[in-house]
């Protein structure tokens, strides 16, 4: 898969040394901007579609695959620990051979494991190929970012970066409404095989459209020693997350990952100052904007997607909600980054990114705030306004943070920012899910036996409290087969007023999470080199 090739004559300063600033590398189509733009657009579609329309398939896969609890989560899990843990390598690979290869390969390759998936009739066979699609997918997001970084001129590199957020937001909270329909009328299959069309285009124009841009200075070895233990410090960290809903946030094991992973970062910094050509120079992380931005990420999706993880058990358990009208009532959420993102974008061009972050941020926390006062009669209307709200925070995070990370790194090392970018955001999420998680359980476990008893419901044994509190964490009403009418209604009026109680305090710890987000927000400025993707010259 070769093609037309430019390279970069910047250093790792570097502003490109004239050439106008809109100028298009390529002849035709080929290297055109909006075109690249529209190519990777559609690579990331799939994969931001698949992190969440999966998750409406899960019960339909249970069933047919005889699979158990262990066994779909391990669906998801073994999917996010390939992506986590290769995010930052696979960037690193696009600085190496290339970008155009790379993104090619991602999609082509999480295209063929999709559909393997969709031909599997077991469920460690499905479960190997999510594993295969993480690794795809790690290969094809940063080399996404690199190929905006290298194409578009500074000018108009956030307006890319705002329409990509747009995919990505739009992609992501679309997956639960499309998967709904997939799995209501055709087969949980479907939801992998919509991949393989999708796919096979992103191939066809990336062939055709996208040009391959080579730093003059990049990467011409491999840290091997550094990838496996950045790799396993990732691990780490991410089963720890993973596990510490089941095992506890004071179990020996959680803390046995969590120190091993810090561990793991320590070995990796000390070995990267030896190295001679590291896989993360640390140097990078000298630039104030750019760590500033890496912590942007993290705190954005421990708000974002943490607090919005229990909406879901909010519209489907206690609203009554099926998947895809739970979906719906997530258009303002949506809607808001489709439009919001590209203005952004715009914004961020006319005054830099850092009164953006830190609005944005600050709207995301009144969001989360807002969230906090939902209970289980509140209408469609407020709930519309907060999550619209929410929506309109978030895209200038995502667009700015993104552009603060990639834009303040040398164009030689963007694949490895774009990693970075993407494993901020995939350990932020898993962050908020486990931490605020523990919040929610916490309050579950220390209410329920209280409201239980003050409902005048008959008191549970140990056992019964501790199943119940599982089930009410998701906002489940444990009522058993044959309760009589009257004391059904009360025991879900228990179970729905605990987990409003719990998902509240979730949210105003995402919302406090949020308001520290704007003060580090102010540390953020423009990428000093973003222009060393502008004018490269051909060969």
């Amino acid at each position: 898969m070769t093609g037309q090739t430019t390279i970069d004559k910047t250093g790792p300063g570097g502003s490109a040394p004239g050439g106008p600033s809109g100028a298009t590398p390529g002849r035709g189509l080929r290297g055109h901007p909006w075109f690249t733009l529209f190519t990777v657009a559609v690579g990331v579609m799939m994969v931001a579609l698949d992190g969440t329309i999966v998750a409406i398939a899960n019960p339909a896969i249970g069933r047919d695959l005889g699979a158990t609890w262990s066994d779909l989560q391990w669906i998801t899990n073994a999917y996010f620990l390939a992506l986590a843990v290769s995010l930052i390598t696979a960037g690193k690979l696009g600085d190496r051979f290339g970008h155009r290869q790379t993104f090619l390969i991602g999609v082509a390759g999480f295209a063929a494991s999709s559909a393997a998936i969709g031909l599997s009739d077991g469920i460690t066979a499905v479960i190997v190929f999510r594993v295969f699609q993480g690794l795809f997918g790690a290969l094809l997001m940063p080399a996404a970012l690199g190929l905006l970084r290298a194409t578009f001129p500074a000018e108009k590199l956030n307006m890319a970066i705002g329409i990509w957020g747009m995919v990505i937001g739009a992609s992501t909270a679309g997956g639960p409404i499309l998967g709904g329909v997939l799995v209501e009328h055709v087969n949980w299959q479907s939801v992998f095989f919509i991949n393989v069309p999708v796919g096979v285009l992103a191939v066809v124009l990336g062939v055709w459209i996208l040009l391959d841009h080579r730093a003059e200075n990049a990467p011409r070895s491999f840290d091997v020693l550094g990838i496996a233990l950045l790799s396993a410090a990732m691990f780490c960290l991410v089963w720890a997350l993973i596990k510490a809903p089941e095992w506890g946030w004071g179990d020996g094991y959680t803390w046995a990952f969590v120190f091993a992973s810090i561990a793991g970062f320590g070995a990796f910094a000390v070995w990267e100052k030896k190295v001679g050509e590291p896989l993360i120079p640390l140097a990078l992380f000298r630039s104030v904007p750019l760590s500033a931005g890496v912590v942007l990420m993290v705190l954005m999706a421990i708000a974002f997607m943490g607090g919005l993880f229990f909406v879901t058990f909010y519209l489907q358990n206690v609203h009554g909600l099926s998947p895809v009208d739970a979906g719906l009532h997530l258009l303002p959420l949506t809607g808001m980054m489709i439009v919001a993102s590209p203005l952004a974008g715009a914004m961020i061009t006319k005054v830099g990114p850092r009164v953006p972050l830190a609005g944005g941020m600050a709207f995301t926390a009144l969001a989360m705030y807002g969230m906090s006062t939902l209970d289980k009669e509140t209408g469609s209307g407020a709930m519309s306004l907060w999550f619209a709200l929410l929506g309109l925070g978030l895209a200038p995070v995502m667009v700015g943070a993104t552009e603060v990370i990639v834009g303040n790194a040398p164009l030689e090392l963007s694949g490895v920012a774009g990693g970075l970018q993407q494993s901020a955001m995939q350990v932020g999420g898993s962050l908020g899910t486990a931490v605020l998680g523990a919040v929610m359980a916490s309050k579950v476990d220390h209410d329920l036996a209280d409201n239980w008893a003050d409902a005048g419901l008959p008191k549970l044994t140990p056992a019964q409290l501790e199943q119940a509190e599982q089930g009410v964490q998701q906002g489940v009403a444990p009522v058993a087969e044959g309760t009589p009418a009257p004391i059904a209604e009360k025991i879900t009026d228990v179970a729905h007023d605990t987990f409003v109680s719990g998902m509240s305090l979730a949210s105003l710890v995402a919302a406090g999470v949020a308001a520290v987000a704007v003060l580090v927000a102010f540390l953020a400025k423009r990428g000093e080199n973003a222009e060393a993707g502008a004018g490269v010259g051909h060969i």
